[in-house]
């Protein structure tokens, strides 16, 4: 008998980031598998051959009361169908498989907090969090749905997440499953990438012989960017063989630009803005940095490694577990720390060093493919599917 998913996503359009991406790509193996989806969101999206859309839509005077009444109206719709499952992406409470692709919401605050150097500013944010009504809201949600006493199954798409759910939360192993974070293969053909390593660097200025290091971020802040133009200032006043940078993201705004020329790299470093160029960009780098303070397993540094590139991010991402260090990519072990960073990098200079780390990094795919994620996440729902049942009079009473 063919399972019967409702898929929960607030918003499934690839431009708002990494989930929203990696959610639509997981939807797809699920069809392909043959399973029958109802995914439930905000987002506009076209029925397909096995796909049921029911779109929530609704107004509200803030973004919080928006995903509150989304949530609502999701569990009144779902108990009253009789789904073998519900996984929940966006947090609902009628979920039999919850997934919090971005990490537990109590951890990102901490790790926000990091960002603050000075105690004093660190005390006045816990502040401004107790008042903040997003916060509230869905650190409420998260108490609910990781009740250690009953509640969904936990997906953690790293062992940091599933780190964050015992600390936070003492949620029990007998509700947490890891299945790790994944991506799509990059299906660029050789042809192309030789074109697009041509073009980008023609485009922006890059000579053949400039280490072109790349940074992917929305947001600056919390990805590291600060650090990252320290680091090139660093290894530009020591004389390191010529490198430049491209940070691609929504988040550029004058104040970049102005730390850029405060550091003097405003000639070693250019903020492209947003880009659907994303893998053009890859294919003419040398490697890519992603000095996060958090992540909960980063899609960008999956994407880099599939597409043989030297990669540098942080232990506070989860991605970090997949890579050898110093084989497969390297590790730093704390954000914000320039001089560290430029050592990492400064290694990068050596063309075999990047090559090496390049061809141990492309040996990652299978065990980061969506369709090994997708197959995972089928067999959990089948592991499940017999003890949720499919009487609504079940569904009606795990959501009171």
């Amino acid at each position: 008998m063919t399972l019967r998913i409702a898929l929960v996503s607030e918003w499934l359009d690839a431009w708002r980031g990494g989930a929203e991406t990696s959610t639509l790509q997981f939807l797809h193996h699920l069809l392909d598998a043959g399973l029958k989806v109802d995914v439930y969101t905000r987002s506009r999206l076209s029925p397909a051959p096995g796909l049921g859309v029911v779109t929530i839509s609704g107004a509200a005077a803030t973004r919080t009361r928006r995903s509150s009444t989304f949530a609502q109206r999701v569990d009144r719709r779902v108990r009253d169908v009789g789904y073998d499952v519900v996984h929940a992406i966006s947090p609902c409470r009628s979920a039999t498989v919850y997934q919090p692709r971005g990490g537990t919401v109590a951890e990102s605050i901490e790790r926000n907090l990091a960002l603050l150097r000075r105690p004093s500013m660190r005390s006045l944010k816990r502040v401004a969090n107790r008042l903040n009504l997003k916060q509230r809201y869905l650190l409420s949600m998260e108490r609910r749905l990781f009740d250690p006493r009953r509640g969904p199954t936990v997906v953690a798409i790293s062992q940091y997440v599933a780190r964050q759910l015992r600390e936070h939360y003492a949620l029990p192993e007998s509700r947490i499953r890891v299945i790790y974070n994944a991506v799509d293969p990059d299906p660029t053909p050789p042809a192309q990438r030789i074109e697009d390593r041509r073009t980008i660097r023609q485009e922006y200025g890059v000579g053949d012989g400039d280490l072109l290091v790349i940074l992917v971020a929305h947001n600056y802040r919390l990805k590291g960017v600060a650090c990252w133009l320290e680091a090139v200032s660093l290894l530009a006043r020591e004389g390191a063989a010529p490198i430049r940078s491209l940070v691609i993201g929504k988040n550029h705004s004058a104040r970049w630009d102005h730390a850029a020329h405060r550091l003097g790299v405003q000639d070693r470093v250019r903020f492209v803005g947003s880009s659907s160029r994303v893998p053009a960009f890859m294919h003419a780098a040398d490697a890519l940095v992603h000095p996060t303070y958090y992540d909960p397993c980063s899609r960008v540094v999956l994407e880099g490694m599939v597409s043989g590139l030297a990669c540098v991010t942080t232990r506070w991402d989860g991605a970090s577990e997949i890579i050898r260090d110093g084989v497969s990519g390297l590790i730093l072990e704390e954000p914000g720390d320039a001089a560290a960073l430029a050592a990492r990098v400064r290694k990068l200079h050596d063309p075999e060093v990047r090559r090496m780390l390049a061809a141990h990094a492309a040996q990652v795919a299978p065990a980061v493919s969506m369709a090994r994620h997708a197959r995972e996440m089928i067999e959990l729902y089948q592991s499940l599917a017999p003890s949720v049942g499919v009487p609504r009079s079940m569904h009606r009473a795990s959501t009171r």
